[in-house]
């Protein structure tokens, strides 16, 4: 049955992260995936076969029906395209993470939602996990005092294709915007000073030069603490996240992503998102990321990028 009130989301890009939000959204009474919108044919035919009408193109959707919000989450390339063509047929956006391959791709995808008068929202899911949220709250009320130091960790069950990897932006903005985002927004801080290190290993030769599989980040928070982000493309069991904040008062460990777990934190989260982001488009109000952050975030990003640039090229060959 058909609920009228649902919101209906159309998805743009029927990948890995894109099925992990169609099954974080299977039954919700909120929010719905309505339809999908792949360019390859495969895709398409496997989405079609489990229930759902599917098109090769933003316009193809937009020729028969109007959703009432686009979620997108195409490869990072193509996100400005995408909400360039959103904001043209008045669609609010929910976009996956970054929105773009650096700041000034994020702030443009901003400003040409912004000038379309539609709405415009940057999915870091974590923001909705409830731990995080709570470790927030504390932190705001004072309750661990002055923030010293963050420790933020995200270490992945294994790599991603090379293709992928090496048309991403690189560890730090393919998986470091989350440890970003969240280090700001838990500490109402911003990344005042950046050095960066990887590891010298890399397993696939066709990445070298491209990205690393894992790398590390010291960062200076504008109200005088530190951060230390860590990443790994090597943790085995699965995916892993986790965040410790130090302060003069209060000291938290939270392990809020874990293998043992499976995906349940994330689809809890992704599916909250969703319906923040409906609340967005009907009342104006939401919790998530905006374009100011996303620029922010990606900047910081980009300083780290370019410190690995420059250790990997006063690297002796191995």
């Amino acid at each position: 049955m058909i609920n009228d009130d649902e919101f209906r989301l159309a998805l743009v890009g029927a990948g890995r992260m894109g099925h992990h939000h169609m099954r974080a959204l299977a039954g919700n009474r909120t929010v719905r995936i309505s339809h999908v919108v792949d360019p390859v044919p495969q895709a398409r035919a496997a989405v079609v076969a489990a229930g759902l009408p599917a098109y090769p193109s933003v316009e193809d959707l937009l020729a028969e029906t109007a959703p009432d919000g686009l979620l997108v989450t195409a490869p990072t390339g193509r996100h400005g395209a995408l909400v360039a063509a959103a904001a043209k047929a008045g669609l609010p956006v929910l976009c996956e993470k970054p929105a773009g391959l650096d700041a000034a791709e994020a702030a443009e995808a901003g400003r040409v939602a912004a000038a379309a008068g539609v709405g415009f929202q940057v999915a870091y899911w974590r923001r909705y996990v409830p731990q995080l949220r709570r470790l927030r709250e504390r932190i705001a009320g004072g309750e661990l005092g002055e923030v010293l130091f963050v420790a933020a960790s995200q270490w992945d069950g294994e790599p991603p294709a090379a293709a992928f990897r090496t048309g991403s932006g690189g560890i730090f903005v393919d998986m470091g915007v989350h440890e970003f985002d969240q280090i700001r927004w838990l500490t109402g801080q911003d990344v005042a000073r950046v050095a960066a290190q990887p590891a010298g290993h890399v397993t696939d030769p066709a990445v070298r030069g491209r990205d690393v599989d894992s790398a590390h980040a010291l960062l200076g928070l504008s109200g005088g603490g530190t951060a230390l982000v860590s990443l790994g493309r090597h943790y085995p069991g699965g995916d892993m996240a986790a965040v410790e904040v130090f302060g003069t008062r209060d000291h938290v460990r939270l392990m809020f992503l874990d293998p043992a777990d499976g995906d349940a934190t994330m689809y809890a989260a992704l599916a909250r998102q969703a319906e923040d982001f409906a609340e967005l488009v009907r009342t104006g109000r939401s919790e998530g990321a905006q374009v100011a952050d996303a620029v922010a975030v990606l900047d910081a990003a980009h300083r780290a990028t370019a410190q690995l640039t420059q250790s990997h090229e006063v690297q002796p060959d191995r």
